[in-house]
C-alpha cells in the first residue's frame, strides 16, 4: 500500500489549474521628474510650449484688435450722439429716478436758472493731460410745478481762481448725461472731490437728478475760458467684446497645452512603462496533471 501525501495548495493557484499572475504595480514606472526628463517627454514639452507661445501671441493680437475695433465703435457712437437732436430732459430722466447705463452720453436740452451761490470746484480732474478742476453749478429746473436741481459741469479750468460765475437769468442748455459718482470726501469751502448726487443733495437741497449734465452749448453763452468736456463714455466702451473674448480663448488654449503635457507625464509616471522596457506577460503557473 503506497504512502500518499497531499501537496499543499499555493496561494494564488487553483487546484489542477494555472497559477494566477501577481497583481502588482509594474516596476517599469518612475517618478514624475524621471519621466519628465525622458527624451520623448522633453520633445512633447517643446512642441506644446511652441503651441502655447503661438496661442499667447494670437491672444495679444486679438486684444490689440479689440482695442482698435472698440475705439472705432466709440468714435461712431460719439459722432452719432453729436449729430443727434437733443431730447427734453424731463422726457429722458426725471429727478430722483435711477440712472441706467444706457443714458450715458444721451443728448438732452433743459431750461432753468443757475444758482451761482452753490457753485463748486471738483479738484483733481485731468483734461488733455493737464490736471485742473471742473466747474460744477446747480441749475434750478421747474418740473411739474416744483423746483428740482440738476448738477451741470460747465467746463474745466487749469486755474480754479479764474472760474467765472454762470450766466444770470433763464438759460437754455444742451449737453450730455453722465452718471453720478460715488461719494468721496466732503463738500467744504466751495470744493468737492466727487460729483455725487447724494452729497450734493445735502448741500443744494432737492429733489435732485441722479446724474449730471456735461455742458455742450449754452444760450446765452457763458463767459470765461472754461474748456468744454468731451462726450461722456461708458466704462469699457473702448474695447470690442468679441475680440476680447477671442483673446481670452487663445490664452486658455495656451494654458491647456501645458496642462496636457503635465497630465501626460503624470499618467506615464503612474501607469506607463519606461522607454524600451516592456512589462512581461503573465505566465502559466501549473501543468495539467
Amino acid at each position: 500500500m503506497s504512502d500518499e501525501r497531499a501537496e499543499p495548495v499555493r496561494a494564488g493557484s487553483a487546484q489542477g489549474g494555472a497559477t494566477a499572475p501577481p497583481l502588482a504595480r509594474s516596476e517599469a514606472t518612475g517618478s514624475f521628474w524621471q519621466v519628465a526628463r525622458r527624451p520623448r517627454m522633453l520633445g512633447l514639452l517643446l512642441l506644446l510650449a511652441v503651441a502655447a507661445v503661438v496661442c499667447v501671441r494670437l491672444g495679444v493680437w486679438q486684444l490689440d484688435r479689440a482695442q482698435v475695433h472698440g475705439a472705432q465703435a466709440e468714435q461712431r457712437r460719439v459722432a452719432a450722439l453729436v449729430a443727434a437732436d437733443p431730447a427734453p430732459l424731463e422726457q429722458v430722466l426725471a429727478p430722483q429716478t435711477a440712472f441706467t447705463g444706457g443714458l450715458v452720453g444721451r443728448k438732452v436740452e433743459v431750461t432753468g436758472t443757475y444758482d451761482a451761490a452753490g457753485q463748486l470746484l471738483v479738484a483733481g480732474r485731468v483734461h488733455e493731460g493737464v490736471t485742473g478742476s471742473l466747474v460744477l453749478t446747480p441749475l434750478s429746473v421747474t418740473v411739474d410745478g416744483e423746483q428740482a436741481v440738476l448738477p451741470v459741469v460747465r467746463g474745466w479750468t487749469a486755474d480754479p481762481g479764474s472760474a467765472q460765475p454762470p450766466p444770470t437769468g433763464t438759460v437754455r442748455l444742451i449737453g450730455y448725461l453722465q452718471a453720478g459718482e460715488a461719494p468721496t470726501g466732503t463738500i467744504t469751502d466751495g470744493r468737492t472731490e466727487a460729483i455725487s448726487p447724494a452729497q450734493l443733495l445735502s448741500a443744494w437741497g432737492g429733489p435732485i437728478w441722479t446724474g449730471y449734465l456735461v455742458l455742450a452749448e449754452s444760450t446765452p453763452a457763458q463767459t470765461g475760458d472754461l474748456a468744454l468736456l468731451d462726450v461722456p463714455s461708458r466704462a469699457g466702451s473702448g474695447l470690442n467684446l468679441q475680440n476680447l473674448a477671442y483673446a481670452a480663448q487663445w490664452w486658455i488654449f495656451a494654458g491647456f497645452a501645458l496642462v496636457v503635457w503635465w497630465r501626460t507625464v503624470r499618467d506615464e509616471a503612474r501607469y506607463g512603462a519606461r522607454d524600451g522596457a516592456a512589462v512581461p506577460p503573465p505566465s502559466g503557473g501549473g501543468t495539467a496533471g
